[in-house]
């Protein structure tokens, strides 16, 4: 199996063509990103990234961007991925990451969302890989579990740095089989987090290295699924992020660590740790 590796765009700063040649050096697959909202947007990033030959992973998120509206229903919700699926043609995705619904709908609706929604999917020929994130449906490993007995279509995009911390610990318990969940996990965005927060300061500080580790055994878990799973091509997107995430000083406000080369720490060490598993001798 092959692990192509993407550059996330979140807080993406500077000129865009110019990152876009940087991925293409680093030996990048390609870039994960909002899908642009307007035609001339999705038409500008289409145009770049063919340019330079990179591929594309959208990320949509149903209703509002990141946080969803409080009042709005599963239908409105299902009305806007529906609008959106049909416009991320425009891009030709390699698939599209899905940030759907709202943790506060009763299991009953999460079920009756999630099916419809695997139902827009198969109509826009589009396949959706839906995200684990704190806020949204998917944001505890027990109602996942819950879903997938009901839903055992779903495919999901790991970012378990949010189950961590609404869990408030590593899940490494005897008790934390995620076994139905990993082996239906598409794609896996990598960030580190830990019992207090969705992202350490630096992954590769030795106060962390419990959370590394952790997060590194369910990675390879889901590489070792997948080739069961007959994958030839894995996809992994180191996603340290700014907006509250990355850690800063009391009263200067200074980072306590470079963004970028965190996400270039994630990929140096995600490809050697690849190749550990799929070549352990």
């Amino acid at each position: 199996m092959q692990l192509d590796i993407f550059r996330s765009l979140w807080g993406h700063q500077g000129d865009r063509r110019t990152t876009f040649s940087d991925v293409r050096a680093a030996g990048l697959a390609g870039v994960e990103a909002r899908l642009p909202l307007t035609a001339d947007e999705r038409a500008t990033l289409a145009r770049d990234l063919k340019e330079h030959e990179l591929d594309y992973i959208a990320i949509v998120f149903t209703d509002n961007a990141v946080l969803p509206d409080q009042r709005a229903t599963p239908a409105q919700h299902l009305e806007d991925l529906d609008r959106k699926l049909g416009t991320a043609a425009d891009l030709s995705p390699r698939f599209i990451n899905v940030l759907a619904g709202n943790d506060r709908w009763p299991l009953a609706q999460q079920v009756e969302f999630f099916g419809n929604a695997l139902e827009l999917a198969a109509q826009h020929e589009q396949f959706c890989s839906f995200e684990t994130h704190r806020a949204r449906s998917l944001y505890s490993p027990w109602v996942t579990l819950d879903l997938i007995q009901q839903v055992p279509g779903l495919r999901f995009t790991s970012d378990i740095s949010h189950w961590v911390v609404v869990c408030e610990r590593l899940l490494d318990d005897s008790e934390d089989d995620l076994m139905p969940f990993i082996e239906r996990v598409h794609h896996i965005q990598a960030r580190v987090g830990y019992d207090q927060g969705p992202q350490v300061p630096h992954p590769a500080a030795a106060e962390y290295s419990l959370p590394l580790a952790f997060h590194q055994h369910h990675w390879a878990a889901i590489w070792r699924s997948q080739v069961a799973r007959g994958y030839r091509t894995t996809t992994l997107t180191p996603e340290f992020g700014r907006d509250g995430y990355l850690h800063h000083l009391p009263f200067t406000d200074v980072p306590v660590a470079d963004l970028s080369q965190l996400n270039e720490w994630m990929v140096h060490a995600e490809r050697q740790h690849f190749s550990q598993i799929m070549d352990p001798h």
